[in-house]
């Protein structure tokens, strides 16, 4: 379905970035050098001395504009402690200097000497770099995004750092994409174009796509889906997304999102506030899926990945789901409605069916799911939940590779009865505590034996400021992370 005037069509953004590597800055308008703590800046000829004296100590976030120098602008960035250098130290110093050069669109940044390998310096710069930069407005131009990125490095360095800035490139703008889909407002990106996007993508990533309308819905006895839409004008879709590397896979992923494409609760509204405003990013997990999926061949990933992205909007209408309301789901579990507004648990429950069907090695689902993890664990750390350690472990260190923090909260079955109804195999809300367990909890009941793990980014998925490479706005949260799981995953 086409929404008509007055919503423009969604397009796919157009985004193209040259990333080299070289021994020098060649054509950038503006280079930038880490500096650690205590320690000169020797391409800028500054002493540690002359730089206390200019009040620049190296700490992480500081910046100092080098003036009286001949070629490209010179900023240096301060990245702390040398001792704490890391990745993502090396990727929030990119961010800074970027940030700092808002005007410049050809820019360099000299890879720091750290005890990281080579490759994995490189990726984080270029993320730090672009993601930082990232912008995103619909029919309105704005500012300048980065055209060209430089990463000055060592001849002996160059094969190393090529390796992983194009890693990070792909990484960059799968993250992107997640931004752009997220951020579009749910009258202009419905669940029918999220699919013809899909399609769209899936032709040049080497993806199998299918998209699933609501008389196949039926069939499949997708209820919760399909309850869900009952108030909306738009049709529901399941987006299957399909990657099968060269040769036999190393492992089975699936991947489950909550593709939400506006919530506004359905009959138990949400308040007349802010929160609406935002309710455009209820698809982030679908979104972070897709944009993930559209990388892995680049990547060479040798998992294979099954995507299932459960779209719909949430709507009231006289033809809404109802409170009391039974639903039945592909399992053939009847469930009792409490809530309206818990309407991601209901849309997934049916992908986590068809996943166990397929069948997979693990599935690991992401869905801004519950206020309650964000009220736990605030906005940048998400909430992770599985029955099974082998899964959670994977989760949490690709993680802490991308720096997208998660933190694991218990599969406390004890909750579990707080979810039995009276005149149902289950209901969708439990008590007014422990929220983000019980909808793990409900969801647990759609997976069987299959190892499993539960990303809830309710929290990550939408910055109310910008900092470093984070930007404000959706955020993307978690594209990152799941191409490092799949790029790394293993039987558990």
């Amino acid at each position: 379905m086409s929404n008509p005037f007055p919503y423009p069509v969604f397009a796919l953004p157009e985004r193209t970035l040259a990333v080299t590597v070289a021994e020098t800055p060649g054509a950038a308008g503006a280079v930038g050098h880490a500096v650690f703590a205590g320690e000169g800046a020797e391409a800028a000829g500054l002493t540690s001395e002359r730089l206390a004296e200019l009040g620049f100590s190296g700490a992480a976030g500081q910046t100092l504009l080098v003036v009286g120098v001949d070629g490209p602008r010179v900023v240096l960035v301060g990245a702390g402690a040398r001792d704490d250098a890391d990745a993502h130290a090396v990727r929030d110093a990119a961010a800074v200097f970027t940030r700092a050069v808002q005007d410049v669109d050809a820019v360099a940044f000299t890879l720091p000497d750290t005890v990281v390998p080579t490759a994995d310096v490189a990726a984080a710069a270029v993320e730090g770099a672009v993601l930082a930069r990232y912008v995103h407005r619909i029919g309105v131009d704005v500012g300048t995004s980065l055209s060209s990125l430089t990463l000055v490095a060592s001849p002996s360095d160059t094969a190393d750092a090529e390796f992983g800035a194009e890693r990070g490139r792909h990484q960059s703008l799968a993250a992107e994409l997640a931004r752009d889909l997220a951020g579009t407002p749910g009258g202009i990106l419905t669940a029918t174009r999220l699919g013809q996007v899909a399609i769209e993508l899936g032709q040049s990533a080497g993806l199998e796509v299918t998209v699933v309308e609501r008389d196949e819905l039926v069939e499949l006895r997708c209820g919760g889906l399909l309850g869900v839409n009952l108030g909306s004008d738009e049709p529901p879709v399941m987006i299957k997304l399909v990657y099968r590397p060269e040769g036999e896979p190393t492992g089975k992923l699936a991947l489950v999102g909550k593709g939400i494409m506006y919530d506004a609760g359905g009959l138990a509204l949400k308040p007349g506030d802010a929160m609406h405003a935002t309710m455009k990013n209820d698809m982030t997990g679908a979104s972070n899926i897709l944009a993930a999926m559209s990388v892995l061949r680049a990547l060479g990933c040798t998992t294979q990945v099954t995507g299932f992205l459960m779209c719909t909007d949430n709507m009231p209408s006289g033809s809404a789901l109802r409170m009391g309301d039974i639903i039945v789901h592909r399992n053939g579990m009847t469930d009792e409605i409490m809530n309206t507004d818990a309407e991601g648990r209901l849309v997934m429950a049916d992908a986590l069916v068809l996943a166990t069907e397929e069948p997979v090695d693990a599935i690991v689902d992401i869905a801004t799911l519950t206020g309650a993890c964000m009220r736990a664990l605030g906005t940048e750390i998400a909430g992770l939940i599985g029955n099974h350690q082998g899964v959670i472990a994977q989760v949490k260190a690709a993680a802490e590779r991308v720096d997208e923090p998660v933190w694991e909260l218990p599969l406390a079955r004890r909750y579990r009865k707080e979810l039995d109804s009276p005149i149902a195999d289950i209901r969708n809300l439990g008590g007014p505590n422990a929220g983000a367990i019980h909808a793990a909890l409900f969801l647990e009941e759609f997976v069987g034996d299959t190892p499993w793990g539960h990303i809830d980014i309710a929290g990550t998925g939408e910055s109310a400021v910008a900092d470093k490479w984070r930007n404000k706005g959706t955020t993307g949260f978690g594209t990152r992370l799941l191409i490092d799981l799949a790029l790394n995953f293993t039987r558990p």
